[in-house]
């Protein structure tokens, strides 16, 4: 499944979004734009292929067993976002099973977010590992590696049919990526050198293909003086991204409140990017021992329908149109977990954005 270049990076033969403003061709280039960013609904789906073709889980509405793309493309959701390893040993997101399922995607009309984690496992701000085949001793090798891995892959997306419209270099980089050269807050320069070699390896990629909207994504969605001076710090390099994208889970990070005096604060300071709540979810065992959960089990609905309307409540309450959009992270990856209970059967979340988007 997985091929690997003698040089460390894999090589595979290779809309309309609403634009914040004309300035997007300052940023990014002119090439950009008639790229348009609506109002987002997506959902983060690495494992769904693996799921239902690898593990036999087959997931069901109404009792009746249908693919999991048609159960979230029937409900409104119109964004995809895929992660992608570089040689994973345990997990499937490698190259080859992420293009097959980005093509699944758009067979039925999503739009698609490649997430870059530039690691061979997960990348968080725990954990920010380079791949094992790349040296990390030396920043202009490891830029060197960035840059060409990025290229083949991007190239294999486009050769495949399925150019992503969107792209995160790294996930959640709070603390840097591709440790420890790339690691913050010791080595900035290498990381803004890092993150440049990843943009300049998707032009190189993409071909006569418009530039994907780029995203640089902040984990703690609800971090208000540590956003701001993570996104200050980056500034200060002039590299060009279009979209800031967070992540909100209320048991690490706080109150609906606090997300939404961050959003407003980043949408005050950089006027010229949009923002994404690009990871989303609710889990009702971190409240197992809080006599007061934010979203009881006993709400019409469930806590996680009553957790999702609230967010995208507060972002829609935001009078913004630079708020574009929210992903719940991995609704279905099991059943017994976030969208499908124990019988695989759909929860009641699912609904959450029928009245804004959905289509008879």
């Amino acid at each position: 499944m997985t091929a690997r270049l003698p040089t460390a990076f894999w090589l595979v033969p290779s809309l309309v979004v609403f634009v914040a403003a004309p300035t997007r061709s300052q940023q990014v280039g002119a090439d950009t734009l008639g790229v348009t960013l609506t109002y987002a609904v997506g959902a983060d789906l690495s494992f769904l292929k693996w799921a239902e073709e690898t593990r036999g889980i087959q997931f069901k509405e109404n009792g009746v067993v249908r693919p999991g793309l048609d159960i979230f493309r029937d409900h409104g959701y119109d964004w995809i976002r895929l992660r992608l390893f570089h040689s994973p040993d345990r997990l499937p997101n490698d190259l080859e099973y992420t293009i097959a399922l980005a093509q699944d995607a758009k067979a039925r009309g999503f739009r698609f977010l490649l997430d870059y984690h530039y690691a061979d496992h997960w990348a968080d701000p725990q954990q920010q590992w380079a791949p094992a085949a790349w040296d990390t001793t030396d920043i202009d090798v490891l830029a060197d590696s960035v840059f060409a891995y990025t290229r083949e892959t991007i190239r294999a997306f486009r050769e495949a049919g399925v150019m992503p419209e969107m792209v995160q270099i790294g996930n959640e980089v709070r603390n840097g990526m591709m440790w420890p050269l790339g690691r913050l807050p010791d080595h900035w320069d290498n990381f803004a050198r890092l993150f440049k070699a990843g943009l300049d390896g998707i032009d190189a990629g993409r071909g006569q293909e418009a530039r994907p909207l780029i995203m640089l994504h902040y984990d703690n969605g609800a971090d208000t003086p540590g956003a701001k001076a993570f996104y200050d710090r980056f500034h200060s390099y002039g590299i060009p991204y279009d979209i800031i994208g967070l992540s909100y889970y209320p048991w690490w990070h706080g109150t609906l409140i606090e997300l939404r005096d961050n959003v407003l604060s980043l949408l005050d300071h950089y006027p010229d990017k949009d923002i994404i709540l690009v990871e989303a979810g609710y889990r009702p065992h971190e409240y197992r021992d809080n006599p007061r959960p934010p979203f009881p089990e006993d709400l019409p609905g469930g806590p996680r329908k009553a957790f999702l309307e609230a967010v995208n409540e507060t972002l829609l309450g935001i009078s913004d149109r630079r708020v574009k959009g929210i992903f719940w992270w991995e609704p279905a990856s099991a059943c017994d977990r976030d969208y499908f209970d124990a019988d695989c059967e759909v929860r009641p979340v699912i609904t959450v954005f029928d009245r804004f988007k959905r289509r008879e």
